[in-house]
């Protein structure tokens, strides 16, 4: 099976956590997040997958190279400039001369992509859309199908007096190759707003596959950090810790005798946690991370080359890289972007943002 994955949106609602860093390549539990939807699809037998790719390209291709480490082939379609959902995996098309899976590359999901294959084949479609439940399904597009799981409608972000059902589009399909001819060249073209309603007036035979795996779109620093939460704590479907791993140290990490750690909580290698240190998580310590003593860091995450002082509170907040906090700083329900330092004693105000390279206090 071949997949092209789209990762070149700007992730401009993820901001301050994208301004330096793509979207794709946010640590997820000390991985780039583009990795664990990797593994997933390598799992369900994809062996070539395109990955679509525009803003902040270069450190992708540097991590990820020709895909070998992680067994499968990876090729790259480079957008000069947005060409929508569609115009994008149009791009690809060069690489796509069979049946293959598209999806947007800020889903994290453990949808059963096998049995979403069998039952495009079963029903001869030509698409098929992976659907999941929502709460509040008036701020999506809905999808209505019948008794046989073929697509009816789409309704966008429906009135609740329009709503009958709460499937959602989950940013996930199966698409034949003689789809790609709808589609214009080098033309900004979606699938939600312009392929699929075409294909339906036409009578091209879409079906949805409803499923309620474990889904999540990582669109904005709460959502990514719910994430990160969700997988400490068990809840992210196959993903995450392994049963009974509460505290999960890297190699090369030296943690004081008095610290006290309270799982789950992910600490990479080369990390120091200093005497009588508290994490209680759920916690992400990235790698080469220095906490020093006295500190006490509550359901956070800590990315990589962070430097934390002695007697630092840090609660519900992302430190992003190579951040530095100043003895008996205060930070809580923060986000820091790359290289921010907050000066010694300085109490952080509740829900900031701050962007990279910025000195507060």
């Amino acid at each position: 099976m071949k997949a092209v994955i789209l990762v070149g949106g700007q992730g401009t609602r993820l901001r301050p956590l994208t301004i330096n860093t793509p979207k794709a390549m946010v640590p997820v539990l000390n991985r780039p997040f583009l990795e664990h939807v990797i593994d997933n699809l390598s799992r369900h037998k994809a062996r070539e997958i395109t990955l679509a790719i525009s803003h902040l390209a270069q450190p992708i291709k540097d991590y990820f190279g020709d895909g070998s480490r992680f067994g499968v082939k990876l090729n790259y379609a480079l957008e000069k400039a947005p060409l929508g959902t569609a115009g994008a995996v149009k791009n690809s098309e060069r690489h796509l001369d069979e049946i293959f899976l598209a999806l947007n590359g800020d889903i994290f999901t453990d949808l059963d992509i096998t049995a979403m294959m069998d039952l495009h084949r079963r029903r001869n479609a030509k698409i098929t859309i992976a659907l999941t439940p929502v709460d509040n399904p008036t701020i999506y597009g809905l999808i209505e199908t019948n008794a046989q799981g073929r697509v009816m409608r789409f309704l966008e972000k429906p009135s609740w007096s329009q709503v009958t059902t709460n499937m959602i589009n989950a940013g996930t399909y199966i698409l034949e190759p003689d789809v790609m001819a709808y589609i214009p060249f080098q033309t900004n073209f979606s699938f939600e707003h312009e392929l699929f309603p075409l294909l339906l007036e036409r009578g091209v035979p879409i079906y949805a596959y409803p499923s309620s795996a474990y889904w999540l779109d990582i669109g904005t620093p709460e959502k990514y950090f719910r994430l990160n939460k969700d997988l400490l704590s068990g809840r992210g479907g196959q993903y995450g810790l392994s049963s009974g791993q509460e505290v999960v140290v890297g190699e090369k990490s030296h943690i004081h005798s008095t610290a006290q750690i309270t799982g789950p909580v992910v600490i990479d290698n080369n990390c120091t946690i200093g005497e009588r240190v508290r994490l209680t998580g759920p916690v992400v310590i990235g790698h080469g991370s220095v906490i020093l003593d006295d500190s006490v860091i509550t359901e956070s995450i800590i990315w990589q080359a962070v430097n934390i002082g002695n007697r630092v509170k840090i609660k519900d907040s992302i430190i992003t890289n190579d951040c530095h906090l100043g003895d008996g700083s205060i930070v809580e329900e923060a986000v820091l972007g790359d290289h921010v330092t907050v000066a010694s004693g300085y109490k952080l105000k509740a829900g900031s943002k701050i962007w990279p390279g910025t000195t507060v206090g």
